[in-house]
């Protein structure tokens, strides 16, 4: 379906606008009042992005973040939220908890639910805080939310853009979505930010004079697959099994799962043991099990590793039978 729209919309010779297709804002927003219950949001507060990454890389310099600015970011966390700090000049902390900020305003907040890689989920309670709490203080809050269709067990994950996080107020607040995880179109670049208008015109401002555009195919493959849900049902179903294999076949071999709710991963360790991630990656590379080392996500996750289940099923069940040797 979504490479049938891509093939229809390939005669598309001129350049494409920055800020996307009326079209393609509008499905943005009638998707996240569909499944997530997002209210009050229009499509000046929608722009389309060249996959969410690039996004995360250069917010920071794009809003004018720069040397002594206070950049936040989760302390389990992919590495670009540190690499956009850096790239902007400004100063950087890894915090899970508001306490641990203490008394400095930061510039920008990242936060992450459900979370790469623990696969954490931040409950409402938390949420509505961290807006309140940014609020007060002036900090731009930006919730990265690409795995938020991804979800296995309780909690179940919400949008800050949600009126019960928000109180229907967009104001400060911005999220960042995928289609790469929900719809499987990580080649296809189709991801975009939504959220506090005046923010996404600032954005649009900067970003209108790089070049930065998603392609014009592109966009009508994104209205697609936003416009779709049974497909995402569909690989719910099929992820949901590849991890309930692994998670049995890891516990049965003396793993611990930790969170993992929800993302496509689960986040474990040696049940009781002093472990280094290292010596983990050793024992599944032994078993010829390629894992992600912890300590690419902060110092925290030394003694973790993510354990994807992104592979077939063919791969799935040879490795689920190889844990069990």
């Amino acid at each position: 379906m979504v490479q049938r729209a891509l093939a229809e919309a390939a005669d598309s010779p001129g350049y494409p606008v920055t800020i996307g297709l009326p079209e393609s804002r509008q499905a943005v927003v009638d998707w996240l009042g569909r499944r997530f219950g997002v209210t009050g949001l229009g499509i000046d507060g929608v722009l389309p992005l060249i996959g969410s990454k690039e996004f995360i890389a250069s917010a920071a310099v794009h809003l004018g973040v720069g040397p002594g600015d206070l950049v936040v970011w989760p302390r389990f966390a992919y590495p670009t939220y540190e690499v956009g700090t850096a790239l902007a000049g400004a100063r950087g902390l890894a915090a899970d908890s508001l306490t641990a900020i203490g008394p400095e305003r930061p510039k920008l907040m990242w936060i992450n639910s459900p979370s790469n890689p623990t696969g954490k989920v931040l409950p409402l309670d938390h949420l509505r805080k961290v807006v309140d709490w940014c609020r007060e203080r002036g900090t731009l809050l930006i919730s990265d939310e690409c795995y938020l269709e991804c979800s296995w067990e309780e909690p179940r994950p919400m949008s800050i853009l949600h009126p019960d996080v928000c109180g229907g107020s967009h104001e400060g607040i911005l999220t960042v979505h995928s289609l790469s995880k929900r719809s499987n179109l990580a080649g296809y670049r189709c991801a975009f930010v939504a959220g506090d208008p005046a923010v996404v015109a600032e954005l649009l401002a900067v970003r209108k004079n790089l070049g930065l555009q998603m392609p014009g195919p592109q966009q009508h493959a994104m209205i697609a697959a936003l416009e779709d849900d049974t497909h995402v049902v569909e690989q719910h179903a099929r992820y949901a099994a590849r991890r309930a294999k692994l998670k049995e076949a890891l516990q049965r071999a003396g793993f611990r799962i930790d969170d993992s709710e929800a993302s496509l991963y689960l986040w474990t360790t040696r049940e009781g043991a002093d472990t280094d991630c290292w010596d983990l990656v050793s024992w599944f590379a032994d078993r010829g099990i390629l894992v992600a080392a912890g300590a690419f996500y902060g110092d925290a996750g030394a003694r973790h590793v993510r354990v994807a289940f992104t592979a077939t099923d063919e791969r799935i069940d040879a490795a689920v039978a190889r844990l069990g040797n």
